[in-house]
């Protein structure tokens, strides 16, 4: 994978694919940078008891391996009889690494994933000012919802493919592989 040096820091890292090992470390990063109430979240009944999209779950490493960012993109139904598409998330840097530039380059290695996987559709729940510098915005899920609480205007879409949202209505829908009881420890 290549090393990417973030501009702002410093900081040298490399993105790599999730590994099962990763667990540990990327669930302590994830407490840290989104504190106790992460599981409470809408995009979280979405993801428990599955699998992330085949080849879409990447860690930054620093260069003794050390995890510094996380990134997921999870497979769901764009509604109603919708289409297929992906909900990212969570996308997690270390606290004290914000601003150094893992964030942007995991949203660019996962975009750039999804697209060579050839999915056509990406969904968040997120900070519209962040996520609209990658192409997202929410002129694609307003007959969109998630299930269960959440601010419609942090709803992104980004289309890989023009048009693939239009007409896109009702709840998203989990779609992804079921997880076994060990894989569910090992993924959560």
């Amino acid at each position: 994978m290549p090393e990417h040096a973030a501009a702002r820091s410093l900081v040298s890292f490399n993105i790599t694919p999730e590994m099962p090992e990763d667990r540990a470390a990327r669930e302590a990063l994830l407490d840290r940078a989104m504190g106790p109430g992460r599981k409470r979240k809408s995009s979280e009944k979405l993801r428990r008891g599955r699998l992330p999209s085949g080849g879409l779950a990447f860690i930054a490493r620093d260069n003794n391996g050390s995890v510094l960012g996380t990134v997921r993109l999870w497979d769901v139904m764009a509604g109603d009889k919708g289409p297929a598409a992906l909900l990212l998330g969570p996308l997690a840097v270390d606290p004290a690494l914000k601003s150094s530039g893992i964030g942007s380059a995991l949203m660019q290695h996962a975009i750039s994933e999804a697209a060579r996987l050839r999915h056509k559709a990406i969904l968040l729940v997120g900070d519209a000012s962040y996520y609209g510098r990658f192409g997202f915005s929410a002129a694609r899920t307003s007959a969109l919802s998630m299930p269960g609480p959440y601010e419609r205007e942090r709803f992104l879409a980004l289309e890989l493919a023009e048009g693939v949202l239009s007409g896109a209505s009702g709840t998203l829908v989990a779609t992804g592989r079921k997880a076994k009881p060990a894989q569910v420890a090992r993924a959560a």
